[in-house]
């Protein structure tokens, strides 16, 4: 069963989180030849505070 995991900052649409599990859904299948069943895709949405870049947060640069 193949399991993808994805960390994403906060703040994005139910919508666009929709997309991101259809597409790698869709790329597992295609890479691995896996049943679309066998597939499971998890979202973790970090907070801006949480997620560092450069040694500064993501909240301080704006992103």
């Amino acid at each position: 069963m193949p399991f993808a995991q994805i960390h994403i900052l906060e703040g994005r649409t139910e919508e666009q989180k929709r997309a991101v599990i259809e597409k790698v859904t869709q790329a597992l299948i295609e890479a691995l030849d896996a049943p679309q069943q066998a597939v499971r895709v998890l979202i973790s949405e970090v907070p801006k505070t949480n997620w560092g870049i450069g040694g500064v947060s993501a909240k301080d640069l704006g992103r």
